[in-house]
């Protein structure tokens, strides 16, 4: 059974940092991209940033050179770095992965941005 938990997911002030984890089970981690989306109140889910089976990196411009994506395949567990937070940041992230023709989703993680 593939499941995904994500965590680290806090209240922040803008301009501050998190470190958001995903743990993986019950897939070959190390054989699949992954991906970091997000959803605000109100507004879609939408792509964040997004690693391949070699470690290339795919990033929305919003995030481009704040956020880093990264993956430790022996422990199956995928990362994002955030820094210099924004109050736009604010949303559920969620880690994702698709197998075949079907998309995994975690529960997500709420990062609020606010002062």
């Amino acid at each position: 059974q593939v499941q995904f938990v994500e965590s680290g997911g806090d209240l922040v002030q803008p301009g501050g940092s998190l470190r958001l984890s995903c743990s993986t089970s019950g897939f070959t981690f190390s054989t699949n991209a992954m991906d970091w989306y997000r959803q605000a109140p109100g507004k879609q889910r939408e792509l964040v940033a997004g690693i391949g089976i070699g470690g290339n990196t795919i990033y929305v411009d919003a995030v481009k050179d704040r956020f880093t994506i990264s993956r430790e395949n022996a422990k199956g567990m995928l990362y994002l770095q955030m820094n210099s937070l924004k109050p736009e940041d604010t949303a559920v992230y969620y880690c994702h992965t698709t197998l075949g023709f079907q998309e995994f989703w975690g529960r997500g993680t709420q990062v609020t941005v606010s002062s």
